[in-house]
């Protein structure tokens, strides 16, 4: 069953669905069902989410800013109009260099 807020069919400005908090790192579901989904999350400069695992393989794009994603111990710096591909169940974090809004596109094998 697939869950979401926003209806089929309507046009929404991407970054406009979730705006950053400066008490916590903010996340939104756009969609997701059993397969996966689509997930939208907002950093404020020097947030960050600690080391962790997800249950899926994950394109992660930036739409805003830059943050330092680190995964398998290697940092990578991602930047506005950038992604990188995850395999599933990667241990990583991420660090917001500047105020950040990212897109996770999760898949289920």
């Amino acid at each position: 069953m697939l869950e979401t807020d926003l209806k089929f069919g309507e046009v929404y400005e991407l970054a406009n669905q979730i705006e950053t908090d400066t008490e916590k790192v903010r996340v939104k579901n756009i969609f997701s069902n059993n397969n996966g989904g689509t997930t939208l999350v907002a950093f404020k400069a020097g947030q960050k989410l600690d080391t962790h695992t997800a249950p899926a393989e994950v394109m992660v794009t930036v739409l805003e800013g830059e943050i330092e994603f680190t995964m398998i111990d290697m940092v990578h710096s991602v930047k506005a109009g950038q992604f990188l591909l995850m395999g599933e169940n990667v241990p990583h974090s991420v660090y917001a260099k500047s105020d950040s809004k990212v897109m996770l596109t999760k898949v289920k094998a």
